[in-house]
């Protein structure tokens, strides 16, 4: 079964709803691991409103099992990337009206600029993930930068309305996970998902990281971070 990445990216966002100092995504990620995290993400977003540089620069000192970088492919945040060095990276589209992502990056529709940032990141040993939709010329294109990971984005099996459409989208990701592997890249997937809608997720072949975020923290915030964490762990395994 898959690793779980926790993304406290909202743990920033109630703090900086109030411009203070509190609840620290710091200490989040350090409750989330010792509940059973595979992995840490954090989005630095160009608008900064939640994840600051300052957070991503302690995590980097502080997190014990892989730091994910989530991060727009410009040259800003190239730089950022290059001097603290996450574990890895991993590529998102970002519009600045946007409540949260809204879909996967248009690797084939810009792949020269895809292939230098991939190149810059990844020639300074960071391995580069790309956010995309489970479509065939995306995941192929993915492929063409020498990217290492590919997500696959899970909103709309998320987001399904029937137990019909959840199944279709499903099948897409699946049929998305076969063509990833095939072209020589390791798949993770992630948005949307919850404690009720992962495991179908979970099981897909291949399927190697979960990075959950929303659920979780929302979660957190009735019962507490540490058994919010260890409920996603048993949801992905079918348990919860």
């Amino acid at each position: 079964m898959p690793t779980l990445g926790v993304n406290i990216d909202h743990v920033a966002t109630i703090r900086q709803a109030r411009q203070t100092v509190e609840p620290d995504p710091v200490a989040a990620a350090v409750l989330a691991e010792l509940a059973g995290a595979d992995g840490i993400t954090v989005h630095l977003r160009e608008d900064r409103r939640h994840i600051q540089e300052r957070d991503v620069r302690i995590l980097r000192q502080t997190v014990r099992t892989h730091l994910n970088l989530e991060m727009a492919p410009t040259k800003e945040m190239v730089a950022i990337a290059l001097e603290i060095k996450p574990d890895y990276i991993t590529l998102v589209p970002e519009r600045r009206e946007e409540v949260t992502t809204e879909g996967g990056l248009d690797v084939a529709g810009n792949l020269p600029q895809m292939r230098e940032v991939v190149a810059q990141l990844q020639g300074e040993d960071i391995p580069v993930s790309m956010f995309i939709d489970a479509e065939r010329v995306q995941i192929e294109a993915s492929a063409e930068t020498q990217a290492k990971f590919i997500e696959l984005h899970t909103g709309s099996y998320a987001e399904a309305e029937d137990e019909a459409t959840r199944y279709k989208e499903l099948t897409v990701l699946a049929d998305g996970c076969q063509i990833a592997i095939a072209a020589g890249l390791r798949v993770n997937a992630g948005h949307g998902l919850t404690y009720w809608n992962v495991y179908p997720v979970a099981c897909l072949e291949g399927m190697e990281e979960l990075n959950i975020g929303h659920t979780i923290i929302s979660r957190a915030v009735l019962v507490g971070m540490e058994r919010a964490v260890r409920e996603m762990k048993l949801a992905i395994y079918g348990n919860l």
